[in-house]
């Protein structure tokens, strides 16, 4: 068993290293492509490691980041060749392809860079914490209460951009040591202004409900998600009234773990096809496109698992319900919104329709559901958010030309090569 395990590898391995080959040629035959322009100064960076497999931690930015782009020039570093091979796809932001410390380096050389943000944790990041003379914040992929959002890890920051006063009391919950009021900045959730885009069917009289779990997790105290304990039920409810209109958003990593979760991710979309097919004006939707917005902004109700889509949701103060884990071991952190939030057990999952109809009506909720929505991102007033990120940038550059000022006659910060860390991707 060993040998044939190890050759599995070794396949594996193999494989992993022609498809990276593979985008490299890809994205330097794209690049090659574009016309030339004159050399431009960048002033923010955001900083992303990652493969394609992770492009939903960049895309949510794309929106609020190109309004800012407007001010402020910003550039994607990209480490990895199938990162930077969906990102030139996407054409959202200007994207430079820095596989090596070398080129990432040579890149930097040219450049104003003031402000690098972060969008995940990946162990690379520490390449770019390199750097010194210009700051380094964390901005994340979403709001959630999951154990992600207290890591120890943002300490490595100079500073953190966060949703409001749940994320603040987080914080100073768990991390010993570390000056909240200092090294925080409260921006409430900048992609809300921006949730909107083309509806893929025809409004009408059906209520509409948004199913968007989350992918089966890794280890048990990860196991959010819902398709495989939740999901079919309450797809199957929702089919059969004729009254309802289903968006069905899985996790893209859905299936990558447990073959039946994936396999009952493939049952739901197969369902919706199949009820499309017998009454065309039902118009559900199979949504495993980039852009997320639309779905938040039109759904009456969403139905979630424990991840960042429960903020999302929530910063569009409307109505939703949270997939409660079947897994006893799956770690829930009552100290917010999961304390007081609208809980979807499996056995209720059959009886979506009565639930999502209390959900909209019951006075209760929708009074508690204010009060999260204000203490999680405070002023969700159209355009707030976007003012506060603009405003928490404007004041990092402030600091950038204090700082600068003060140290213009120190000795060049850049680090000399360390050819360790001068790995190809």
């Amino acid at each position: 068993m060993g040998l044939v395990s190890d050759a599995k590898k070794a396949v594996a391995l193999v494989r992993k290293a022609v498809r990276s080959r593979s985008a490299v040629i890809d994205v330097r035959r794209a690049l090659a492509a574009r016309p030339p322009h004159a050399p431009f100064h960048y002033r923010v960076a955001v900083y992303f490691a990652d493969g394609a497999v992770n492009m939903y931690q960049m895309r949510q930015w794309y929106k609020p980041l190109s309004g800012l782009a407007r001010t402020w020039p910003v550039v994607v570093l990209s480490r990895s060749a199938t990162g930077a091979r969906a990102l030139l796809a996407d054409d959202a932001l200007p994207v430079a392809f820095v596989p090596t410390v070398r080129d990432l380096e040579a890149f930097i050389a040219k450049q104003d860079i003031r402000v690098v943000f972060y969008v995940n944790q990946n162990t690379r990041n520490f390449q770019m914490f390199r750097y010194g003379r210009r700051w380094h914040v964390f901005i994340n992929h979403g709001e959630s209460d999951k154990m992600y959002m207290t890591t120890n890890q943002y300490k490595a920051y100079d500073y953190a951009m966060i949703a409001g006063d749940a994320a603040r009391e987080r914080l100073s919950r768990v991390l010993w040591d570390y000056d909240i009021d200092r090294r925080t900045i409260e921006i409430g959730r900048p992609q809300a202004d921006h949730y909107s885009g083309t509806l893929p069917y025809m409004p009408d009289h059906r209520t509409v409900v948004l199913y968007a779990p989350t992918w089966e997790g890794d280890r048990p105290s990860a196991h959010y998600g819902s398709i495989a304990t939740h999901g079919e039920a309450l797809v199957t409810a929702l089919l059969a009234t004729g009254r309802h209109r289903v968006i069905y958003r899985p996790h893209p990593r859905s299936g990558v773990v447990d073959p039946e979760y994936g396999a009952a991710n493939k049952r739901i979309i197969a369902a919706l096809a199949a009820a499309n097919a017998s009454d065309p004006s039902a118009q559900h939707v199979f949504d495993d496109g980039p852009d997320l917005g639309w779905q938040l902004a039109a759904a009456d109700v969403a139905v979630v698992d424990i991840s960042a889509m429960v903020y999302d949701r929530l910063a569009a103060d409307k109505p939703l319900m949270i997939t409660r884990p079947v897994d006893p071991a799956a770690a829930i952190d009552t100290h917010g919104y999961l304390s007081a939030c609208e809980w979807l057990d499996a056995d209720a999952a059959s009886d979506i329709v009565a639930q999502a109809e209390r959900v909209l009506a019951d006075p209760e909720a929708v009074a508690r559901l204010e009060h999260w929505v204000r203490h999680y991102f405070g002023d969700t007033t159209p355009g707030a958010a976007t003012a506060r990120f603009h405003a928490a940038v404007q004041r990092l550059m402030d600091e950038w030309e204090s700082w600068y000022a003060r140290s213009a006659d120190d000795a060049d910060d850049e680090p000399e090569d360390e050819a360790e860390l001068d790995d190809e991707v």
